[in-house]
Order: structure tokens, then C-alpha cells, then sequence
């Protein structure tokens, strides 16, 4: 697959290591491009290392729910998306706006010490690999089933879309994107994430909508945050 001007054919175009940005509730899948604010010195930091380097950048939840030696190092997902930096913008004040385009999964290993301020990782991205494969599993996905199930969230939320684009969205950026769009919790991004391959990830983001629906429906109102 290509992301901004590199080709990655196979994992062995990816590094054994990567800097990691812990982000709750952030979801980052391949093909998708993800915006980010970076404010925060060590971040400034790992944004500096990756545009000296091969500009990628691992984006990784953290386990906030779990106990840690360190307030500023909390523990993380096992599974993670590596993501290029394909774009960036100085805004004066010391921020970086940049995005990220997702290239791959991959399963956290061995935090690496170092003495940068931003944290390392060693990464698997075997399990993952049919992710450079663009459109695998396509044909495997209930497309009719999801976008039945987007228009039933929509009507229920008074909201609107651009059907005549999402229609004729490929079925792998559309289920990425309403992933990537949709207003759950890290929990259920992250199931997301780790879903198996495209048709997993479809049947789990309409099992989780169907879900929240009935649970709206049952309480007289909607529960989306």
C-alpha cells in the first residue's frame, strides 16, 4: 500500500520499533487519515524524531483502568496502527498540526528504555499483515446490513449524510471511516481495532450501534457521548 509518498509491499518495509502516542478513544485504521493537535513537549519531541527519520508514528490506546508505577506511563493496548506522517503545519505557538495515515496493525512487544521523552515499542505486525492487501475481505461484508444500520442510527439521532458519497464509497473506507467516526468509548474502538479483518470489524460496529440503540429506545433517549 502507499502512504503519502512511500510504498509498503510487505512488513519488512516496517521497523522493528516505533514511537508510540497513547491516545484514548483515538482510532486509527488503515487507509484512514487521522488529524491531530500535538501540544504536549514530549510529543513535540516524537514529531521532531519521526520527520528526521521515517515519519511513522504508532498510535496506541491507553489502559487507564489498570495500575501503573507511573502516572505519565500508564500501561497500553495490546494492539496498536502504525501510521505515516503525511502531512504537517507549525502554528506559531509551539503546536504541531499534523495527520496521519494508517498503514497497518500491529501487537505491542517489549517497551524499549530510552532516554527520549516520548515512549518506544518493539512491534509485531505478523498477525496484521493482510492489512497492506487494500480491499481484502471487501466482499465478505455486509454493506447492506451497514448501511441499513448507519441510516437507522441517523433517523434515531436526527442527523444527516451525504448519501450519494457514502454509497459510492469502496466497502473498506466506508466500514474504516464510520469506525473511525462513530461516538463510542475507548472499549469499543478498540474492539474495533482488534477486530479479526474487514467483515469482523463491520459486524462489530453494527452489533455495538444495534446495541445502543435498543438501549436508547428503552430509555427514552439517546446514549452516545
Amino acid at each position: 500500500m502507499q502512504a503519502g509518498n512511500a510504498i509498503y509491499e510487505t512488513i519488512a518495509d516496517l521497523p522493528p520499533v516505533l514511537p508510540v502516542f497513547p491516545l484514548s478513544g483515538a482510532l486509527l485504521l488503515p487507509r484512514t487519515q487521522l488529524p491531530l493537535n500535538i501540544f504536549e513537549q514530549r510529543y513535540i519531541d516524537m514529531i521532531d524524531a519521526a520527520l528526521a527519520g521515517n515519519r511513522l508514528i504508532g498510535m496506541v490506546q491507553p489502559l487507564t483502568d489498570q495500575p501503573s508505577d507511573d502516572a505519565d506511563r500508564p500501561a497500553l493496548a495490546s494492539v496498536g496502527c502504525v501510521g505515516r506522517l503525511t502531512s504537517f503545519q507549525e502554528t506559531g505557538d509551539g503546536r504541531y498540526l499534523i495527520s496521519l495515515q494508517g498503514i497497518t496493525r500491529f501487537s505491542l512487544g517489549k517497551e524499549r528504555k530510552v532516554y527520549a521523552s516520548f515512549r518506544e515499542v518493539e512491534c509485531d505486525f505478523a498477525p496484521f499483515a493482510d492489512d497492506l492487501k487494500c480491499g481484502e475481505g471487501e466482499d465478505d461484508v455486509d454493506r447492506n446490513g451497514l448501511l441499513r444500520t448507519l441510516r437507522e442510527y441517523l433517523d434515531a439521532n436526527n442527523l444527516e449524510a451525504d448519501w450519494e458519497s457514502v454509497t459510492e464509497a469502496e466497502t473498506e473506507v466506508l466500514v474504516n471511516a464510520l469506525c473511525m467516526m462513530c461516538p463510542y468509548g475507548p472499549q469499543e474502538k478498540q474492539a474495533l481495532l482488534e477486530a479479526r479483518d474487514l467483515k469482523t470489524r463491520a459486524e462489530t460496529l453494527i452489533a455495538i450501534t444495534e446495541m445502543d440503540l435498543a438501549r436508547s429506545q428503552n430509555d427514552g433517549g439517546t446514549t452516545l457521548q
